[in-house]
């Protein structure tokens, strides 16, 4: 027989054959996108130059979905900005740079020096990592799976989710969890808020005769007074925009709120200041500084700025008896506790692993299910014309019978089916060229309704067919 060249491409090398036709491809079009920047890569500077933690921009779409980008979730924290993806071309990080440089308003040239890009299943097992805060700065620490499903909150607020990102992210939530139970990586975690109490207790050492400020009331706060009375601190003062959430904090502590307008004049009661407010400029300045100085006689002051972007402008540590230190000057008391961590760390990226393969295959699997449902409806939609036609000779028939007949055609269809569904499922787990399946059996039962003349083979002999027949 001879073949034309679309046949024989259609034929040659299972492992050639990735694209099935156009017609009947629903997901696989698309690609999983991570493009990010954390604190491996960037430093605080850049990070708060680029974070989008303003809620308005977030709640507009800093990369709306349309055209090339199906779904978008954006994760904006201290020490991470990361935008996950699903989109068709390789043009789609690009866009996503353009519209993030945008929505800070700065140029992608400035951005994408800073930024990795991770890429289908690269990009589940960084969202996994990241998840289980094995990524983190403090690996284990628990506030990053929060800020992961607030982030995942908005995008499905703003109808920015379908079903891979809803999948990919409730995935990841239960890989958190399964890396929390089944590992002790969380156990002696550090939070930033720790380690900021630790570098504290380094320069002061006894704490008990210091007075501390903490300026912002979120949960980075109210770690920081946990560990701070843990330290043996004498007083806590909170300042907060909002009166009543400071006020709230402060009575859970035992301490004193500061109305935010007060700011200036309370400073100088404390010798440790730690700010987490979500500020998108520096609330304390060098020149408000000078002041609060004089009016504690030069007695030194201790700043720890954990908030991205920064809440205390750097200027400040040109100061005499000033002491700053920001989120990435906490590394080294980070280091420290890594070491404790290393081996229930290795068994948590197995985990990883391990859930990032289930995806993938999971992922893949989108490819198959439209074959498997359209080979069902066809078999369905032929016993039902089939029975249509022997209720029409049989004339009146009583509803048990009717009915018997529908359940026979209903388990018929399920058994017919089942082993050619079960073929393409076990072909689609064990061998590369799964989509090559998907195209015969498509062919083989004409699931997408081609024009086939009926004598398309009638050039063809039969094979007990004969020469001289």
């Amino acid at each position: 027989m001879t073949r034309n060249p679309e046949q024989t491409a259609r034929t040659a090398n299972p492992a050639d054959h990735k694209t099935p036709p156009a017609k009947h491809r629903v997901h696989m079009d698309q690609e999983i996108y991570l493009i990010g920047l954390n604190h491996r890569t960037a430093s605080v500077e850049v990070r708060e130059r680029f974070a989008l933690t303003d809620c308005t921009v977030l709640e507009q779409g800093v990369v709306p979905t349309g055209d090339d980008i199906s779904e978008v979730v954006i994760l904006s924290t201290c020490n991470r900005v990361e935008i996950m993806a699903v989109g068709n071309g390789p043009g789609v990080p690009a866009r996503v740079l353009d519209c993030w440089a945008a929505a800070r308003g700065q140029q992608r040239g400035d951005l994408e020096p800073f930024v990795y890009v991770h890429k289908g299943i690269d990009a589940v097992r960084h969202l996994f990592s990241v998840a289980s805060s094995l990524d983190s700065m403090v690996v284990g620490e628990p506030q990053i799976l929060g800020q992961l499903k607030d982030a995942y909150r908005k995008a499905v607020g703003r109808n920015a989710t379908r079903v891979v990102l809803n999948r990919l992210l409730h995935k990841a939530f239960s890989v958190a969890k399964r890396v929390r139970t089944e590992t002790a990586v969380a156990s002696s975690a550090v939070s930033i808020s720790y380690a900021a109490v630790e570098l504290a207790k380094r320069i002061f050492g006894e704490m008990s005769q210091y007075k501390a400020m903490l300026i912002g009331a979120g949960e980075m706060a109210e770690l920081a007074a946990t560990h701070l009375l843990n330290s043996g601190i004498r007083e806590i003062m909170v300042a907060n925009r909002t009166f009543e959430r400071g006020l709230q904090l402060a009575k859970q502590f035992k301490g004193e709120a500061v109305l935010f307008q007060d700011l200036s004049v309370r400073l100088a009661e404390a010798d440790i200041i730690i700010s987490s407010t979500g500020a998108h400029e520096p609330i304390i300045r060098a020149r408000d500084i000078k002041d609060v100085l004089k009016r504690r006689k030069n007695r030194p002051m201790f700043f720890i700025d954990i908030a991205v972007p920064r809440d205390i402008d750097p200027d400040v540590n040109n100061l005499d008896n000033v002491y700053l230190y920001d989120i990435d000057d906490l590394k080294e008391v980070v280091e420290e506790n890594m070491a404790q961590r290393r081996d229930e760390a290795a068994k948590a990226r197995a985990i990883v692993e391990e859930e990032a393969g289930n995806f993938a295959k999971w992922l893949k699997s989108l490819d198959l299910q439209p074959t498997i449902v359209d080979l069902l409806r066809r078999s369905e939609r032929i016993a039902q014309d089939e029975l249509a036609r022997t209720l029409k000779r049989l004339g009146p028939v009583d509803d048990a019978t009717r009915e018997a007949l529908q359940a026979m055609l209903c388990a018929i269809v399920k058994k017919v089916n089942h082993e050619p569904i079960t073929f393409l499922k076990r072909r689609f787990d064990e061998e590369e060229a799964g989509t090559r399946y998907i195209d015969i059996t498509r062919r083989m039962f004409n699931l997408d309704c081609d024009d086939v003349p009926e004598d398309a083979h009638s050039d063809r002999k039969h094979p007990l067919q004969r020469d001289d027949a």
